[in-house]
């Protein structure tokens, strides 16, 4: 492994000023490049949409997996890369426990054959709740997750890398204001004219400190070595940095105007390429925040898919229990258990309102048996008071010969006759008459 000491040095010297630097300007102590309203705006519409996202997706696998157990799982198996078991539905697992509870009570009697009979409804009922878990993963679940796992974070690094970009840029910014304002300093001090070597500076403990042991130079040597006017020393010599612009003792001040001037002109070059870089990385920012929109149509067509799976289930979910109240006799007049009105149909019309509403003809004997209720039937003729036309909604199969089978989109003449059941109507196609569940149907006005 190549280590860089060098490198990690840098790294971390540039970490420390940009954290102090952060926390400047956090107190107010530090001057602040201020984005402009409309991408604030874009940074709040991606921070929004991200939270959003998280939670919607969080309630959707509670609402499709219940148990906090099994979402643990699957999030374990889909981190390690292995694909997740096959999982028995409720539904299924209560209809085993029903076949299981049938075959020891007695498939034969009464209770038993309704329990095969429920079993059998639950069973359809746990297979469309699988595929509804399969489908809504794939069209809603999984687009959410790419969202979070991708588009995201690329938005995320950008945006690190863009505030990166800015605190380099107020650095130069500062560094250039020093610079100008030491520049402004450095002009306004005095000229002094130079009485000793400029790489010498005085100290007089040094001096003391030597005089005991070595002669100091005289007159006559000084003025043999510097020729020019230089007055008696009293001080030992030591040498100094000429790069320094403090005046100590007698030593005078250099002329560091140009000095500065180097300065300045360096601090400049740095703020302009700290303000071509953060102004490249602002623009790619902006581009991935703008992008957010086609993340909302792309959310959208989604949630359509969802919502049309989701209807999709119900449906069949309603399908099958129509089936199965069909076969423990739950038929036109006659109840079975409970007295309850069944569910509300599909369309906005509600059975008894359609029921209500509709012409009424004569009366007929729905309690008969199947024979002579179907023997009524055709003797009924349609009420003078009119009939109404209805589209059929779903595929329906007679249970007997008093019932009229359907088939979805085709159109039938119905009306009521007192005494029936609300959620029942009498349906005619050409020469064919029965009854119809109003569930099934869309009355048309």
């Amino acid at each position: 492994m190549d280590f860089n000491m060098k490198k990690l040095a840098s790294d971390a010297g540039i970490f420390f000023t940009r954290a102090v630097q952060f926390t400047e300007e956090k107190f107010g102590q530090a001057e602040k490049t201020e984005l402009d309203a409309h991408f604030e705006s874009l940074l709040a519409r991606a921070d929004s949409t991200k939270n959003w996202t998280e939670k919607i997706l969080r309630q959707t696998e509670v609402l499709l997996q219940p148990n906090p157990s099994a979402r643990v799982e699957e999030f374990l198996y889909e981190k390690l890369d292995r694909k997740v078991p096959s999982r028995v539905t409720n539904g299924e697992l209560l209809a085993q426990y029903m076949a299981e509870a049938a075959s020891e009570l007695g498939p034969t009697t009464p209770y038993g054959k309704t329990l095969i009979k429920v079993a059998e409804a639950e069973k359809r009922l746990g297979a469309a709740e699988r595929d509804f878990i399969h489908t809504a993963s794939i069209n809603f679940l999984t687009p959410l997750r790419n969202f979070l796992e991708g588009d995201w974070k690329t938005i995320s690094k950008e945006r690190r890398l863009l505030q990166n970009r800015r605190l380099d840029l107020d650095a130069s910014k500062a560094r250039l204001k020093k610079a100008k304002a030491a520049e402004a300093k450095a002009t306004t001090v005095p000229d002094f004219q130079e009485t000793r070597p400029r790489n010498y500076i005085l100290s007089a403990s040094a001096s003391a400190t030597l005089e005991d042991t070595c002669r100091p130079p005289s007159w006559a040597e000084w003025k043999e070595d510097y020729p020019g006017g230089w007055r008696r020393p009293c001080f030992f010599l030591v040498p100094l940095n000429p790069s320094v612009t403090l005046a100590r003792g007698c030593l005078s001040l250099p002329k560091d105007g140009k000095l500065w001037n180097d300065e300045v002109d360096k601090a400049e070059q740095e703020l302009r390429v700290a303000q071509t870089e953060f102004d490249r990385q602002a623009e790619v920012t902006r581009l991935l925040l703008e992008g957010i929109s086609s993340t909302h149509v792309n959310h959208l067509r989604c949630l359509h898919e969802f919502v049309e799976s989701q209807t999709t289930y119900y449906a069949q979910c309603y399908r099958h229990m129509l089936d199965l109240q069909k076969q423990l006799g739950r038929f036109p007049g006659t109840f079975v258990g409970t007295a309850e009105p069944a569910s509300p149909p599909l369309s906005s019309t509600s059975p008894t309102t359609a029921a209500a509403t509709m012409p009424m003809g004569p009366s007929v004997a729905d309690l008969a048996p199947p024979g002579e209720a179907a023997l009524c039937l055709e003797e009924v003729a349609p009420p003078a008071s009119g009939t109404r036309k209805a589209r059929v909604l779903y595929d329906y199969e007679a249970a007997d010969s008093s019932e009229l089978a359907l088939l979805a989109d085709e159109l039938i003449t119905v009306y009521s006759l007192p005494g029936m059941d609300p959620d029942w109507l009498i349906g005619e196609r050409g020469n064919k008459k029965g009854k119809v569940p109003v569930t099934y149907l869309e009355l048309l006005s």
